[in-house]
């Protein structure tokens, strides 16, 4: 199993006087199907050390995950998910629509007693999509891999993709020529497939099929409608 994610970071931010590190991650960003997820997951000084087997959630099974999910809700003081729509990713973007999400995501924090206002933020990533967001934006630090290298980046990770991942089932269980169970939404041949011979469903982010290199070679294909 790859290294551990530490607290290296969270640590050095609570002794320059942080009272909490919120970490943020998303899941789904590059799907064509089903909601964009941000989880959010608070510590506070003090905190115990991560569960063993934390990692980033891309880096974890299905069942390594759903082992690991329950020990983050136990460890952190609070983790939340927030959701953006696939109507509210075709009208507003991907890039707001991440930013619908996280703010969801900290609205259930601060409603769960977390000063959300006065923490330090830990964005997984190089780019700042949450601060266009907030009315009053906390301090917000982006770090590249903060995911793999963070402990409460990796927790919001876990929280998120368990999330998304049981929406996409359930979801599946509704519109089940796509696959969804388990190709989560992404844009795998067999899900491009079904949408060239089906059309788009209403959890589709009917934008992005427009696009002609996701169709390319599909266009087509009987039935096709997007």
């Amino acid at each position: 199993m790859s290294a551990a994610p530490t607290l290296e970071v969270e640590l050095a931010l609570f002794a320059a006087g942080a009272p909490v590190v919120i970490g943020v991650d998303e899941v789904g960003r590059g799907a064509i199907a089903g909601v964009v997820a941000v989880g959010v997951c608070a510590i506070m000084p003090g905190v115990d050390a991560a569960p063993e087997r934390l990692r980033d959630s891309k880096l974890l099974s299905p069942a390594r995950r759903a082992e690991v999910e329950p020990l983050v809700h136990a460890w952190a003081a609070a983790v939340a998910v927030g959701e953006a729509e696939p109507a509210e990713i075709d009208e507003h973007g991907i890039v707001a629509a991440l930013g619908m999400a996280a703010r969801r995501g900290l609205i259930a924090l601060h409603a769960a007693g977390i000063d959300v206002g006065a923490s330090t933020v830990l964005l997984d990533g190089s780019h700042d999509w949450l601060t266009p967001a907030l009315t009053s934006p906390p301090r917000i630090l982006t770090r590249v891999k903060a995911d793999r290298d963070c402990a409460s980046v990796a927790g919001a990770s876990v929280v998120a993709k368990q999330y998304r991942d049981a929406l996409m089932v359930a979801d599946d269980e509704r519109w089940p020529v796509y696959g969804w169970s388990g190709n989560k939404g992404y844009g795998s041949p067999d899900h491009l497939a079904a949408v060239a011979q089906h059309g788009a469903s209403p959890r589709h982010r009917v934008t992005w099929l427009r696009q002609p290199s996701l169709l390319e070679g599909l266009d087509s294909a009987p039935g096709a409608t997007v």
